[in-house]
């Protein structure tokens, strides 16, 4: 009987180097933030003209356009608050004359912070204030948005003394401003934010109106 051809034995497989699993996670997130960063820098523009357009429709609707005849997005002036929170003031001007100022303001809901825009005329008078951004419940702390109800347009034409300051307080408080039906604490916050927004102007008239 023929003898069996002896098979040379297979040769090991060669295990990688070490660093070769390293080198493939580093080109796979090298090239994971590449596209990130390029993604980014095509999207950067589109991004700063939206935040533009928002904060320009937010303050139209604070700033009348017919009382200025600058752009109050880019004129501002950098401050603190009373509670010693930076603030930036978007100021109107027409002729080189200050007309009017518009700043957040922040008052406390049922749900947390509401954030309020409001725009003071540079007698004092106020130019509108508008719902930015808040946590409360729907159909009852909502009535506070412009699109909701006009319980916030009320406040237009107002000052710190028209009515007076005590009276700046909700109804049920011996104020003159409505409630809303099982949504006392959300109004009430919103009157002490605008109450307050009031008195800094009033503190501050000077160096807000200073023509430039």
């Amino acid at each position: 009987m023929d003898a069996l051809p002896v098979l040379p034995a297979a040769s090991p497989k060669k295990k990688p180097a070490p660093y070769f699993h390293g080198l493939i996670l580093f080109a796979f997130c090298l090239g994971f933030g590449l596209l990130l960063a390029i993604t980014d820098a095509i999207t950067l523009d589109d991004i700063a003209a939206r935040a533009m357009e928002d904060k320009q429709n937010s303050l139209s609707q604070v700033l009348p356009d017919d009382i200025h005849d600058n752009n109050p997005v880019t004129d501002t002036l950098t401050t603190r608050n009373k509670e010693g929170k930076e603030l930036t003031v978007y100021r109107a001007s027409k002729g080189g004359q200050i007309t009017g100022v518009a700043y957040e303001i922040f008052g406390t809901g049922y749900a947390g912070e509401i954030r309020l825009m409001m725009g003071i005329a540079a007698d004092g008078r106020l130019l509108g204030v508008r719902v930015l951004a808040h946590k409360e419940t729907p159909g009852l702390g909502d009535k506070i948005e412009v699109k909701k109800t006009d319980w916030i347009e009320r406040f237009t034409g107002l000052s710190l003394g028209k009515p007076p300051l005590e009276r700046w307080r909700v109804k049920k408080d011996g104020g003159d401003f409505d409630q809303f039906a099982g949504a006392t604490i959300t109004p009430r916050g919103v009157l002490a934010a605008i109450r307050s927004g009031l008195e800094f102007f009033a503190e501050n008239k000077q160096t807000l109106t200073e023509a430039h």
